[in-house]
């Protein structure tokens, strides 16, 4: 009977969860088409020249006919609709141009980078939810204690805090003062890349990442609990007198934990910010550090296929935690 029961549950569920993914799959590709189209269109209205930055400031050293020449070669000459949609017809067949900042392909800039900005990305990540998991379910145990001001209070202030700030202290204190770890970087200079050596390289940048996520998810899981601690079925395991760390466990954080996935998936587009800043400040071989090269140098089809992925790679992450959202509370209907 049990099985029959959570059988037909399972198949209610999957109404909702279709209605999501379609839904959000409807809006994907106007989304990325929208997205691509504004990289060109607002690097036609940057004052850098493309071609200067190509020639590393040495364009003025060029005839006018040379320039133009040059400008033809890397197709530099059209306006900013003619530009994307060459990049555009490319990318159908797989080809996503040549990077003007590193002098290679687009493609093997993005295979080289992608495993790193992915490690540090859930390095970050999963330190950070953890961490945020524990914290808050402190503090909402405990409210008005001095562990609930304590953890408040850290959450506030490094809510005012932007990454390259944290990343900066961090880097003063740990690496500078205390030795403790190098300052950036993926390896010492000259020496070959190793497990220890990348994670030696890579405790840094994962801390500064989670630091400036934990913030929000603190805060908010703490006041989720709150809310949650005043449901009936709360106040009725605890009048049954279960243990309470089963109410935790078994009552408390699965009422509590969709809410909090849906906040995680919220700050997914600021963690791929802070990590491009995060990136740059601890020179990480990652994709932030190269979107940062490529939109000082106006390398747009670096800069446009980078964006491209990073914005798929948000929406997609919002696309699963929706799903996790909608298969996790029954009382969601899939209209989120």
């Amino acid at each position: 009977m049990d099985a029959q029961v959570t059988s037909i549950t399972r198949a209610n569920r999957r109404a909702p969860i279709a209605r999501v993914i379609t839904r959000r799959l409807t809006f994907m590709l106007p989304i990325l088409v929208i997205v691509s189209m504004g990289v060109f269109a607002l690097a036609a209205l940057s004052p850098l020249d493309p071609l200067d930055a190509y020639l590393n400031g040495q364009s003025a050293s060029l005839t006018p006919e040379q320039r133009e020449q040059m400008r033809a070669h890397l197709g530099l000459d059209q306006p900013w609709w003619g530009t994307w949609w060459s990049w555009a017809s490319g990318t159908l067949h797989g080809d996503f141009g040549q990077s003007l900042v590193y002098r290679q392909s687009v493609s093997q800039v993005f295979l080289e980078r992608l495993p790193w900005t992915l490690l540090l990305g859930a390095a970050g990540v999963g330190v950070g939810v953890l961490a945020s998991m524990v914290m808050g379910v402190a503090a909402a145990l405990r409210p008005g204690s001095a562990l609930d001001r304590g953890i408040s209070m850290i959450a506030t202030l490094l809510q005012a805090l932007p990454p390259f700030v944290i990343g900066m202290g961090v880097i003063a204190v740990f690496a500078v003062t205390l030795h403790l770890s190098p300052t950036g970087g993926l390896t010492r200079p000259g020496e070959p890349i190793t497990p220890g050596g990348v994670l030696s390289h890579l405790a840094l940048p994962t801390i500064v990442l989670a630091l400036s996520q934990m913030p929000w998810l603190i805060l908010g899981l703490r006041q989720t609990l709150r809310d949650t601690l005043r449901d009936d079925a709360i106040a009725f395991a605890r009048l049954r007198g279960i243990r309470r760390i089963t109410v935790i466990l078994h009552h408390l954080l699965p009422l509590a934990l969709p809410p909090f996935i849906a906040l995680v998936a919220m700050r997914l587009p600021e963690l791929v910010a802070g990590s491009a800043i995060v990136e740059a400040v601890f020179a990480w071989p990652g994709l932030g550090s190269a979107i940062v090269q490529a939109a000082q140098r106006l390398d747009l089809a670096l800069l446009a296929t980078l964006t491209l992925a990073t914005t798929a790679l948000v929406l997609t992450s919002m696309l699963i935690a929706d799903v996790l959202y909608v298969r996790l509370d029954p009382r969601v209907d899939g209209d989120v």
